[in-house]
């Protein structure tokens, strides 16, 4: 009885940590995409083009791409719990610095700096998750802390824009930067010490590719369906200002829209991923190229856009859940060192999607990007049954 009741507590303060975890992915991940839903007033305050503004996008994913292999082999020996909790303080400390900046170019630095600690809590955060619960509990655990990303899509990024046409898009990032110091203190209460394992050096991490093939070709679908989905994902406000005439009310019931589709996909998904991954990934891509379809053939419409943005966002969710689980399988004894390249990997096409999206927002019209990104969903869909086939 005595070990029962120790197990059950045990249990219970490891769903706590992992709580603890997800509210962790939850401020990461607002504060990533926090501007594409601010890019509007970001860029008329500080007098820049909507191309431009959308840098604050790009310069994150590329520190947080580029960096967490280094950030992540460096830091191999701390202890998990000290190096998330750094992280956060880092993050807190970011969000006050842009809310607080005079000027664009401080804005655009502190978001290069703060992508480091995005990209590290990447890597490390699910496989802590899957370790302070029972084994067996392991993929539940990661499916929850997973699910942040739906719940920051549902209310982190609309929330910010309903703040924004409340308080101002500064304030908007200094109310996160206190949403952060109470995460950071959670951290601190509710998850265990957790020495570091799987410690792997720089060198080791970026050998993975080459000796391991399926891990090479999960890293490149994730490369193009996180090119596609995201350089459309982050222009959505602008396409649908200048294609339905959205008012930001609008624009929010959009992203709220998009945040519960995609909290639906992540769930849905959760019966499926564990049966068959790759049939799960094949559906959700399929989804993501029929949902831009949608986009540009009845998006003009507030009816049409809400139809798509709902497909869209149930795609995504499935999407995401399956390619970490094809991540996980292709290197279980090495995990965190793969999910340090599939950071690099999707957070450097984060940032590409955005910058190539910006480019051609600037140079060819909206339209152009949405078109970008059925090119590249597509491309993800036909290499993932290409390379099963094989």
């Amino acid at each position: 009885m005595a070990t029962r009741t120790e197990n059950a507590h045990s249990t219970l303060k490891g769903w706590a940590g992992v709580a603890a975890i997800t509210a962790s992915l939850f401020v990461f991940l607002t504060t990533e995409l926090m501007p594409v839903g601010l890019l509007t007033p970001v860029s008329s305050s500080l007098d820049i083009s909507v191309g431009a503004a959308g840098l604050m996008v790009t310069l994150y994913g590329v520190s947080a791409g580029l960096g967490v292999p280094f950030v992540v082999a460096w830091t191999r020996r701390i202890n998990r719990r000290v190096l998330l909790s750094t992280l956060l303080a880092i993050l807190t400390a970011g969000n006050l610095i842009t809310a607080l900046a005079p000027g664009y170019p401080l804005v655009l630095a502190t978001r290069l700096v703060m992508g480091f600690a995005n990209g590290a809590f990447w890597a490390i955060g699910v496989g802590m998750a899957m370790r302070i619960v029972p084994g067996r509990h392991a993929n539940r655990a990661a499916a929850v802390v997973m699910s942040g990303i739906s719940v920051a899509t549902v209310l982190g990024m609309p929330l910010g824009t309903v703040l924004e046409r409340l308080v101002g898009w500064q304030s908007t990032f200094l109310i996160w930067s206190g949403l952060s110091v109470l995460v950071f203190l959670a951290v601190l209460v509710l998850v265990p010490s957790l020495p570091s394992a799987n410690a792997v050096s720089v060198r080791e991490v970026f050998g993975l590719p080459r000796v391991n093939a399926r891990l090479r070709s999960v890293l490149i679908t994730v490369v193009l369906f996180v090119l596609g989905h995201f350089g459309v994902y982050t222009f959505i406000r602008p396409f649908l200002e200048g294609t339905s005439s959205a008012s930001p009310a609008f624009v929010t019931v959009c992203l709220i829209v998009f945040g519960a589709g995609g909290a639906v996909g992540n769930f849905v998904a959760g019966h499926f991923v564990a049966k068959n991954v790759l049939v799960s990934f094949a559906v959700g891509a399929a989804g993501l190229v029929t949902s831009l379809l949608l986009l540009l053939v009845v998006g003009h419409g507030q009816v049409g856009a809400l139809v798509a943005l709902v497909l869209w966002g149930l795609s995504y969710g499935v999407v995401q859940l399956s390619q970490l689980t094809m991540t996980q399988r292709s290197a279980p004894d090495t995990f965190e060192a793969a999910m340090s390249l599939n950071t690099l990997a999707y957070n450097t096409s984060i940032a590409l999607g955005a910058l190539f999206a910006g480019l051609l927002a600037d140079h060819a019209g909206i339209t152009s990007v949405v078109w970008f990104g059925v090119v590249l969903t597509a491309a993800s869909l036909l290499f993932m049954v290409g390379t099963r086939r094989t």
